[in-house]
């Protein structure tokens, strides 16, 4: 498998995306847009995985590659090319479908539990899921499920969780692929998001949780194990 990765932020990487990549044999590459690195072409990759960012998904102006980055999501997606999109990368793919980006209803920053919804059990990948798992999340907006693509997933503070299209396009607003550092990154440089919420955990209660840290690694292996096939 020849996975490439776009990456909006410094401090929101690929962490355990390219450990499992490169712990298996398979080829990790990744554009990195602060740096406005130019996109693979089609025939370059396999799979293609958008990470997160504090960025909103319409902040053009902010992040001009913002732009040519939404062309190239749809491209790979009418090239029928694997798809995974986490948080933003989930909001920017809802938007190439037509969905829409909204603030939602509560802010949802911590480890909180995910129930996958009736649908997703006739899905090749998260029907091997459990109906229920902890995630790590870290996000203030939400999408719309687009036109053609069926909720999978949703949580207490946030009704639309995860969706698929397509039999290949994976969107989901939680984080599997994140790391004990990886998290601790995020907590230092989004640190003005961590106020009084009914869904933001506490710092210290945040970082102190890395007992789900081998369960989110597990799923995201069962994800990536089975989005190409």
């Amino acid at each position: 498998m020849r996975l490439h990765c776009i990456q909006h932020v410094p401090f929101e990487g690929p962490a355990n995306l390219e450990q499992w990549a490169k712990a298996n044999g398979h080829t990790f590459t990744k554009t990195v847009l602060y740096y406005d690195e130019d996109f693979p072409k089609m025939n370059e990759f396999d799979v293609l995985a958008i990470l997160g960012g504090p960025l909103n998904v319409y902040e053009e102006k902010d992040y001009p590659w913002l732009k040519r980055e939404k062309k190239f999501i749809k491209d790979a997606i009418e090239s029928k090319k694997a798809v995974l999109g986490i948080c933003l990368g989930a909001q920017l793919i809802a938007d190439a479908l037509g969905g829409k980006i909204t603030a939602n209803k509560e802010k949802e920053i911590g480890w909180y539990p995910v129930t996958l919804t009736p649908e997703a059990k006739k899905s090749k990948v998260f029907g091997k899921f459990p109906e229920k798992f902890m995630a790590f999340h870290w996000h203030g907006d939400t999408f719309s499920i687009p036109p053609g693509a069926v909720r999978m997933a949703r949580s207490e503070a946030c009704e639309n969780q995860a969706f698929e299209y397509g039999g290949h396009v994976y969107a989901v607003q939680f984080h599997l692929e994140s790391s004990d550092d990886s998290i601790n990154r995020l907590a230092k440089n989004c640190s003005d998001e961590l106020v009084d919420g009914k869904y933001i955990q506490k710092k210290e209660e945040m970082l102190s949780q890395d007992k789900y840290l081998e369960g989110i690694y597990g799923l995201m292996k069962v994800l990536l194990e089975n989005i190409s096939k």
